[in-house]
């Protein structure tokens, strides 16, 4: 993890923690909005409202606040998978974890972005994470959907895809919500959008991994 330079003091003050959060939140606008390459630390000193040699104290690079941002929303992001309880009733889980992803797409859609434009660059910047903690997770939870399909309590599926699937479809209302929104017109993009995707992305992977579903 790569930790601001004001953070390798020994004792951080109250001042530094609240100046290291206002710039990452300024550099997380930038980025979500221009991608890394399309953003300068002249753009995030004046969204933030500080001078560049001031931003500069805190971190030295446009890449330490960007791998800090990443960082964090890797950790973040990956919590609802970690959830998943092999021990719970696979319906429960399954539906549970689509809420928590729609959840953050609708609380964290600068997050989402900045994710998404990472990978769409081709990950230059987490590719061992990638291919590291992000696999030997997704790994454990497949082993997890696999027992449950052994067991005969959800349909046969392949699990990379059904995860790969809620991904896609949970981060869509993130990712795209303009066009979501302009889709829907007036009347249904309002808040409730989400509880109609939650309503409709559970029917879809439930319906499709009951055990006694067509994939079976």
């Amino acid at each position: 993890m790569v930790l601001p330079r004001a953070a390798r003091t020994q004792r951080r003050t109250r001042i530094q923690e609240e100046k290291e959060e206002l710039i990452l939140e300024a550099a997380l606008d930038v980025f979500a909005t221009h991608g890394f390459r399309g953003s300068t630390i002249d753009q995030i000193a004046d969204v933030a409202g500080m001078s560049k040699p001031n931003l500069l104290y805190y971190f030295r690079t446009k890449e330490a606040m960007h791998r800090a941002l990443i960082d964090r929303v890797l950790d973040n992001w990956l919590d609802p998978l970690r959830e998943f309880d092999a021990a719970g009733n696979p319906v429960s889980e399954i539906r549970s974890y689509i809420r928590r992803k729609l959840e953050m797409a609708r609380d964290f859609p600068r997050e989402s972005r900045l994710f998404a434009n990472e990978i769409l660059q081709g990950a230059p910047h987490i590719e061992d994470e990638l291919k590291g903690p992000l696999k030997a997770l997704v790994d454990e939870k497949a082993e997890v959907i696999r027992a449950w399909a052994k067991a005969g309590k959800i349909a046969k599926c392949d699990p990379y895809h059904l995860i790969f699937a809620i991904w896609s479809t949970t981060q869509h209302y993130a990712d795209f919500d303009v066009q979501v929104r302009g889709v829907l017109g007036d009347g249904r993009s309002g808040e409730g959008r989400f509880e109609d995707a939650a309503r409709f992305l559970e029917q879809l992977f439930v319906t499709g991994l009951s055990a006694d579903g067509p994939a079976n």
